[in-house]
């Protein structure tokens, strides 16, 4: 016989009213873990600038900024309208390269509120903000994206990064502010391997930084950003500011890294048992629509069943969870509630309306997730 889920681990009391499937969040657990790293931050010496892709949701920035956050990064123009017009946040990084007229026009209406400085990895964009810019006699921030080893976007650092940044400095209406980088080929490192490429990645931007200086030109601003390296890489000197993102709740892909518990995990799904067709299988009512379908290297399946270890979520449709049972596994009857913890959250959030906060084993509030879809 399997051991079912103890009540420590569980963040939703079983006698709690929640109609299936629902995305909750423990409000302790939330709070917690956005204090543990604006106090890292904080011991640092460096500006955390946590990316909302992971929330989107303007109660949860407004909690990051009250606890220390000098700013905001999103990926998408539509993110950042959400958060400076519904969370009167005042200083956004754009890490995305954004390219369109449209795009740039908008972020020019914002720019009359807030702060923007904008990822570029281009001159060919760089000279299309310009000319914006230009147009509506506006003045842009910029930080070149600089690649130190995920090979996604980003100047490879280096030589090809000084010489990007002695031509942005020479257009008009643009002001280079910085370089930024996603060492995100930390995350699938390793956990041994990770603090290793962290601490590379910042070196070689430290060291990029130090000869764009050298030209000549001022660049305040040494960004890095990646949550499973989010401990290693700001403590490189010379690093000015990080932006961690899945931390505010953390993910089953989390649990691998060493760093985490399932008590970090702030976010899970509420699911039911609505078929139990075998000894061995069962179904929830949370499918592909739901958990989302990124892989994860930590517990296999497509998500963690607080409690239940050994069961496995081996395949998802649309609105169906299939779960392979271990022999013996009394539980999951029809009817029975679990927990399941995701894969990755960011996606898995994106598919959401509202997040459920739950504050001593019952929900007590709703908050609309004010940034979900905005991909434009």
């Amino acid at each position: 016989m399997v051991a079912t889920a103890q009540s420590a681990e569980l963040i939703l009391a079983p006698n709690a009213d929640v109609e299936t499937p629902a995305l909750v969040v423990s409000e302790e657990i939330l709070h917690a873990n956005i204090a543990r790293m604006a106090a890292f931050a904080r011991s640092t010496g460096v500006g955390l600038r946590p990316h909302i892709k992971t929330h989107k949701t303007p109660k949860i920035a407004r909690l990051q900024l009250a606890a220390g956050a000098i700013g905001i990064t999103c990926a998408k123009v539509g993110e950042a309208e959400v958060m400076v017009r519904e969370a009167g946040v005042q200083d956004v990084l754009i890490a995305y390269p954004t390219v369109g007229a449209s795009k740039y026009e908008r972020l020019v209406a914002l720019m009359d509120h807030a702060r923007i400085i904008q990822a570029v990895d281009s001159l060919a964009a760089a000279k299309l903000i310009s000319h914006t810019m230009t147009k509506f006699d506006a003045h842009m921030d910029v930080a070149i994206e600089v690649n130190t080893g995920q090979n996604r976007s980003g100047v490879p650092y280096g030589k090809d990064t000084i010489e990007l940044a002695k031509e942005i400095v020479r257009l008009p209406n643009l002001h280079l502010v910085g370089i930024m980088t996603h060492e995100g080929q930390a995350n699938s490192a390793p956990p041994d391997e990770i603090e290793g490429i962290a601490m590379t990645a910042g070196r070689n931007m430290v060291e990029t930084a130090g000869a764009i200086r050298a030209e000549g030109i001022d660049l305040p601003m040494v960004s890095v950003g990646s949550s499973p390296a989010a401990f290693y890489t700001p403590r490189v000197e010379g690093v000015t500011e990080m932006r961690p993102g899945t931390y505010v709740f953390n993910d089953n892909s989390a649990l691998r890294y060493g760093q985490f518990a399932v008590g970090d995990m702030a976010a899970r799904f509420v699911a039911t048992v609505v078929s139990r067709p075998a000894e061995d299988r069962a179904v929830l009512d949370t499918g592909s629509k739901s958990l989302a379908m990124d892989p994860s290297k930590a517990h296999p399946g497509h998500g963690y069943i607080v409690g239940h270890p050994e069961a496995v979520i081996v395949k998802l449709s649309e609105e169906h969870g299939v779960v392979e049972l271990p022999a013996g596994e009394d539980d999951f009857n029809v009817g029975d509630r679990v927990e399941v913890i995701p894969n990755h959250i960011c996606p898995t959030v994106n598919l959401m309306d509202e997040l459920f906060i739950v504050r001593d084993g019952h929900i007590v509030d709703a908050w609309p997730i004010a940034a979900r879809g905005k991909v434009r």
